[in-house]
């Protein structure tokens, strides 16, 4: 009877993800039916969650990379007792439904990550594995392992040629995250053919080469099988797992181990046959027998009692390391601009020039101590982002407590894990870069604004400033990049007051990542600079009579108001606004916006060392902008400075000619 329930179990899997395909005329039937057998086993025998309560820290964290397999996922939460209804399935890939295209995190609830760009998903999961054990190592006391989860993938082939995945699990075996496990459901069919078409590698190797423990399952429908590897998988706690698992995509349907199952409906009578293959009991669509119903009841329960248990656990840890525990309670609590503006240690610095990169740096280490769960670090460059806490060890497989992260030269999966450790919780996470290979993160980055995460980025050496190393080191138009991605701040300090002031941004945000662009080249300290550099505009030198304005950000604000000392010496009066967040600045009032920037004085003009796409919407028709629409060069960054227009002449010239 067991059997024939858990078939009946992965046949309803199947099923149900189908029928949303149909329904919607839109998805990805072929992986839900090949690999429903690995989803079942896994989520019936293994995780451990609470679907009454699916932000349970301890619970076990289950990532789909392969996105597009959404309709499984959806169908394994909607069985198991999460908040998603049939409803919600029959509004597959539907606007404003609970049940989108591919998964998003904070959308549906029991999705862990926003997943569909092939191999991010992975790369998060690394994130969330490191987040583990860190946490562990902070936490857990004999007696009391209260974070023990491990972190479950499943991956197709389209996630094993990505080269973030290469990435991430190199990092992961590195690092010999014991609690990491991927299950790779090895189909060998993309969307167009066979994957000779472009890819025969042994995948099993490469990951033994990444220094993970592998297994192969030859038949996904052998739940027997799938169980035994995962079981072992768990059981070694010294290296990550990567299980290969041979399924057929489009199981039991007319479309069978064919590209043609990947990306389309199956159609009436694909469905009809597929039902029949699978001697399921009925072709109404979206039916479930109650005998699965009952049984998956019955799984979800346990689940709960395990959430249960570990509360109880809990209680105890609380009375016997009291101090552990009040730390953890901070740790997974927000923290609050009130706090950190109330604390006039953080904006203290001397008048000496220096760059916005080392500013930040001695920020990181006020902060580390005052808030002990910021953790993070740099792709190789530390030394050269300051990211560095100092008389901290570095996260490591021999020191799993080190706070110093060495993501190695990853630019594009750092950002990825970066994500994980937010996602996970009860961390601060912050990753970094120079500002021009921002190129490599920008689509995780696009991914931490779309999944609401706060995840700070640190990108230094922000404009030609960096000189010699020419214009494959200069960032030219990362900065209109940057600032067109929704729900992402860019901040680029103009002196230390500033950056402080973004540290405070970044840190206290809840849904929205926050780029901190950061000089290499030292800059003085502005006597206006302070608390409105959070307004993302404002003004920091002003003139009796308002004849122009100037605004600028980063290290072209002291040259602004260098141009408009020079300009009153004419008789032109100029105010200069330091414009460190165009959308810090976008989200302040109408009557604010005015206030410093009035509709009636139209001769404006923008001095920014980057391109000037995105100044239009505040210089006007009848301004101009001092910036960068062509590549850098090569030579010290002050050369650079003054044979590309930035200097005191050159601006007060502009000035001049729009008035």
């Amino acid at each position: 009877m067991t059997k024939n329930i858990d078939q009946l179990s992965v046949n309803a899997l199947r099923v149900l993800s189908v029928d949303q395909v149909q329904q919607a005329n839109s998805g990805h039937p072929g992986m839900p039916l090949g690999a429903s057998p690995i989803a079942y086993t896994l989520w019936a025998n293994h995780m451990n969650f609470d679907s009454k309560d699916s932000k349970w820290i301890n619970r076990d964290r289950f990532v789909l990379s392969a996105g597009h397999a959404s309709a499984l996922y959806y169908s394994l939460l909607h069985l198991f007792g999460f908040d998603v209804t049939i409803e919600d399935l029959k509004n597959f890939r539907q606007f404003d439904s609970r049940t989108p295209g591919h998964p998003e995190y904070g959308h549906t609830d029991g999705v862990e990550a926003t997943t569909g760009p092939l191999g991010a998903g992975l790369s998060n999961a690394v994130g969330m594995a490191m987040a583990q054990e860190h946490l562990a190592a902070k936490y857990n006391r004999e007696g009391f392992d209260i974070i023990d989860n491990y972190t479950y993938v499943l991956s197709g082939d389209g996630c094993m040629m990505e080269g973030i995945t290469s990435e991430a699990s190199s990092l992961a075996g590195t690092l010999n995250l014991g609690r990491f496990i991927v299950i790779y459901d090895s189909n060998n069919t993309t969307i167009e053919g066979h994957t000779d078409l472009a890819f025969h590698e042994d995948v099993r190797k490469r990951y033994e080469a990444y220094g993970f423990e592998t297994f192969l399952v030859e038949d996904g429908n052998d739940l027997e099988a799938v169980n035994a590897a995962i079981t072992k998988a768990k059981a070694n706690l010294d290296k990550p797992s990567f299980i290969e698992v041979r399924t057929k995509i489009g199981f039991g349907s007319p479309v069978e181990d064919s590209n043609a199952a990947h990306g389309a409906p199956l159609g009436v009578e694909g469905v009809k046959a597929l039902k029949d293959a699978l001697n399921y009991p009925s072709h109404e669509a979206f039916h479930v027998p109650t005998e699965v119903y009952d049984h998956y009841k019955v799984l979800a329960e346990e689940g709960t009692q395990k959430h249960e248990a570990w509360n109880a656990l809990f209680e105890k840890y609380r009375a016997a390391h009291p101090e552990l525990a009040t730390q953890w309670d901070k740790d997974f609590g927000e923290i609050t601009e009130a706090e950190l503006l109330a604390d006039a240690s953080l904006f203290e610095f001397d008048a000496a020039d220096q760059s916005t990169r080392n500013v930040s740096g001695l920020m990181i280490n006020r902060l580390k101590d005052k808030y002990t769960n910021l953790f993070g670090g740099s792709a190789d460059l530390s030394s050269s982002n300051m990211t560095h806490m100092k008389d901290e060890a570095s996260f490591s497989a021999k020191d799993y407590a080190g706070r110093n992260v060495h993501f190695g030269v990853r630019e594009h999966a750092m950002a990825a894990v970066g994500n994980g450790l937010v996602l996970y919780g009860g961390l601060k996470a912050y990753v970094a870069t120079f500002f021009v290979f921002a190129d490599f993160l920008k689509p995780m980055a696009r991914l931490s604004a779309l999944s609401n995460l706060p995840l700070t980025y640190v990108l230094t050496h922000d404009s030609i400033g960096v000189g010699e190393d020419g214009p494959t080191h200069e960032p030219i138009e990362q900065l209109a990049m940057m600032r067109s991605i929704p729900n992402f701040i860019t901040f680029r300090p103009a002196d230390a007051t500033e950056t402080a002031y973004g540290w405070v941004k970044a840190l206290s945000s809840t849904k929205t990542p926050v780029g901190l662009i950061l000089s290499r080249q030292n800059l003085p300290q502005l006597e206006n600079t302070g608390a409105d550099a959070l307004k993302g505009a404002y003004v920091v030198h002003d003139a009796d009579k308002l004849d122009a304005i100037l605004m600028a950000s980063g290290s072209e604000v002291s040259l602004a108001i260098e141009a408009a000392k020079e300009l009153a010496t004419t008789g032109v009066g100029v105010r200069v606004l330091s414009v460190p967040s165009m959308e810090l600045f976008e989200a302040q009032s109408a009557e604010y916006k005015e206030s410093i920037l009035p509709s009636t004085v139209e001769a404006r003009v923008a001095v920014e060392a980057g391109t000037s796409i995105g100044w239009g919407r505040y210089v006007g028709l009848k301004g101009a902008t001092v910036c960068l629409d062509h590549f850098g060069g090569s030579a010290p960054g002050g050369t650079l400075f003054k044979e590309f227009g930035f200097t005191v002449e050159n601006v007060t010239k502009v000035v001049k000619s729009v008035l």
